[in-house]
């Protein structure tokens, strides 16, 4: 709070008479801003007070109701790409391997946890619908539900065939059958996933146009608010500066030349307090908006390590169980060759962290995943990769190319069973 001390020096007449009348103070222009209210000190400081707090208040109040809806909103989606995150990766490894356990004699169907884990991810599903505020997010999640509802029938199918004494070879068709199914349901989630990612963007840019209007409006309440105080100001200081005018007016016609009469005044200036607030709310907000750029940096992060995050898990415990049956086989060469493969693939999969990698190296990534994947569909897959060699040193996002190459083989030739080549070519553009 700043003061100001006022010194009001009373001076001497030498006249001695007293004065008839006491002199009044000219009225200034700038006390006529205000019009003139036939009321007390006190209620016109209420009605300043009051009116200043309506300025500054009713605009805040209409446009934190829209800013909190937003950052509802915003928390919602976060939650519900949090709770998907969780469905990620775990319903096909967990269901896969307690399917199998139950058609290898592992496990008894009416006992094991299949229902437990299908029952675990419906629940997750209904109330990711039930917050979604996007109908095309609960369109989505309403697909994941109804092939949810075809895995659990496949997997109440497989009971049926156990009871009914169906061999080995029929319940691993149907066990084929789950692994596709609980795929799909994997393929909806990562969907779901990068849609509520996408939306998150859209939620932090209504949110920041919101804080800017925020701010516009504060300025301008700020500025009216400012131009009524002055003149709430002036008015009101007239009605206590006549009254002490006057006083002082009659007291200076008995001063002698001897007295010097000294009248301290010590003042609050809420004009300053007020800026040095409202600096202090910029500088929050500037905060504020500082902390949700780096937020909406690292969502565009985590939206590439989910567009990343397309290599299937069991990718690597194929590849290891490849590994185990060679090495009982004795076939150390085609070992070699294989950890090889696999050393580089991981290599460059992890590429100390960085996002993006040279052509040359994507290109080596995609040649050690089809040799590993050669070793493993020998009879079925062939490939070819063909790269110009001018645009090898060129950069690339990293993975961009294995997704494809992955759904090229488990799509497109896995599923045939007749064989097929992958060709995989590189050339610069225009060429």
């Amino acid at each position: 709070m700043v003061q100001k001390r006022s010194l009001f020096r009373a001076t001497t007449e030498s006249t001695g008479a007293l004065s008839s009348a006491p002199m009044m103070a000219p009225v200034e222009p700038s006390a006529r801003l205000l019009p003139h209210l036939n009321l007390s000190l006190r209620s016109k400081m209420l009605l300043a007070f009051s009116v200043l707090i309506l300025i500054l208040g009713i605009p805040y109040i209409f446009l934190a109701i829209p800013i909190l809806q937003y950052q509802g909103q915003y928390n919602r989606i976060i939650d519900n790409i949090t709770a998907a995150n969780s469905i990620n990766g775990y319903i096909k490894f967990a269901i896969d391997a307690e399917m199998w356990d139950i058609i290898a004699g592992k496990e008894d169907f009416y006992t094991a946890d299949q229902y437990a884990i299908l029952d675990d991810v419906d629940a997750k599903l209904a109330i990711m619908r039930e917050t979604s505020t996007s109908q095309r997010g609960k369109l989505k999640l309403r697909v994941i539900q109804n092939t949810m509802n075809t895995l659990r029938r496949d997997v109440e199918r497989v009971g049926a065939q156990i009871s009914a004494g169906a061999t080995f070879d029929e319940n691993m068709v149907l066990l084929e059958r789950i692994r596709w199914v609980s795929e799909l349901v994997e393929e909806g989630v990562q969907d779901y996933m990068l849609f509520e990612v996408n939306r998150t963007e859209q939620q932090y840019r209504a949110l920041e146009a919101g804080l800017q209007q925020w701010i516009y409006v504060s300025v301008i309440g700020m500025l009216v608010a400012v131009a009524f105080s002055i003149a709430a100001a002036l008015r009101i200081s007239r009605s206590i500066y006549l009254p002490i005018k006057k006083l002082h007016d009659v007291t200076t016609t008995i001063a002698r030349e001897d007295l010097e009469p000294l009248v301290t005044s010590d003042n609050v200036d809420e004009i300053t307090e007020l800026g040095m607030s409202f600096n202090i709310m910029v500088g929050k907000v500037r905060e504020l908006l500082a902390a949700k750029m780096q937020e909406q940096e690292n969502l565009k992060k985590a939206e590439l390590r989910v567009l990343q995050a397309q290599i299937n898990p069991h990718f690597l415990y194929n590849t290891l169980d490849t590994i185990i049956w060679m090495v009982e086989s004795k076939r150390t060469a085609q070992v070699v060759d294989l950890v090889r493969a696999l050393s580089r693939f991981f290599r460059i999969s992890l590429s100390k962290g960085e996002d993006w990698i040279t052509i040359g190296e994507e290109f080596e990534h995609v040649s050690s995943y089809l040799a590993i994947q050669k070793i493993r569909y020998r009879d079925i897959l062939d490939y070819q990769i063909d790269v110009d060699e001018t645009i090898l040193s060129a950069t690339i996002l990293k993975l961009t190319l294995q997704p494809l190459v992955e759904n090229a083989l488990y799509h497109g030739i896995k599923n045939k069973r007749s064989g097929g080549v992958i060709r995989v070519r590189g050339r610069a553009a225009g060429t």
